[in-house]
């Protein structure tokens, strides 16, 4: 496996984000729609991109997922179920969620969608309707803990000016292509700080937004010379409350799906 592969799955398949520590408690997962990343599977051997441009036919089968995140907004379990177009059922896919992140020949057949995308397709190749998000989440049977840790302190400052400071890590493999950053921009939108085209280039963009009096500011990051990025996202909150801070991790996440991009982990810095 190459550097980062050995860093983002550990030796017993558990995702490895510090070696050493021992799984984190899980937290019970939010209630209603809309937190589940839908994900169509194409038939090995199909040579097509995993991109949205590299058009969908006839899917091997539909991936569903979940991170499950603690207090601290960290990610402590994947949980995942999958649906095979030939035997038409529903199944355990915790081996094949780690497969994704670990086995680029495997990555290269996951096209991330969304639930209406993922939806459709379910209906015109399997003639049958989507579960509702709670149905799917009744399939999650052997999700994979993720190592958890104290977070790292980088600083700790607060912000002048709010009650706290908090810096997460959102980490992605796949690569970020021209389009997709294109993509990001109009869509955050994205001051580009660095040039996609040199791998040499770490900080790629940044963008900041307010939210009520709460502000956030974040950094596009390549990691390494490999297909692997992240959001680092610092958020300066004017009170006790985090409530804005869960919603905009998920957006970030679901913007950088968009781009093909596979999430990992999500994890707490300061």
């Amino acid at each position: 496996m190459s550097d980062v592969t050995t860093w983002l799955v550990g030796p017993d398949g558990g995702i490895d984000r510090a070696a050493g520590f021992p799984p984190g408690p899980v937290s019970t997962r939010p209630a209603g729609d809309g937190s589940l990343d839908y994900y169509l599977v194409r038939p090995a051997g199909d040579g097509r991109s995993a991109r949205r441009d590299g058009g969908v036919g006839a899917p091997d089968g539909i991936l569903v997922e979940e991170f499950v995140l603690d207090r601290e907004h960290c990610a402590v379990r994947l949980d995942s179920a999958g649906w095979t177009a030939g035997e038409r059922r529903w199944w355990r896919a915790a081996a094949f969620s780690r497969a994704v992140r670990s086995d680029p020949a495997v990555r290269a057949r996951v096209v991330p969608v969304d639930r209406d995308e993922a939806a459709a397709v379910l209906r015109l190749f399997g003639g049958a309707d989507l579960p509702d998000e709670r149905t799917l989440r009744g399939y999650f049977r052997d999700g994979t803990p993720l190592r958890t840790a104290a977070p790292l302190r980088l600083g700790g400052e607060v912000t002048a000016g709010f009650h706290d400071t908090r810096v997460h890590r959102i980490l992605f493999a796949n690569d970020l292509t021209p389009p997709g950053l294109a993509d990001l921009r109009a869509r955050w939108p994205l001051t580009v700080t660095g040039d996609l085209a040199d791998p040499l280039a770490r900080v790629i963009g940044t963008a900041e937004l307010r939210v009520g009096d709460d502000a956030f500011r974040w950094e596009l990051r390549r990691i390494g010379t490999v297909s692997a990025w992240c959001v680092d996202l610092t958020s300066d909150l004017a009170g006790p409350h985090d409530d804005a801070l869960r919603p905009m991790l998920r957006q970030l996440t679901t913007a950088m799906r968009r781009q093909g991009l596979i999430p990992v982990t999500i994890e707490r810095f300061a």
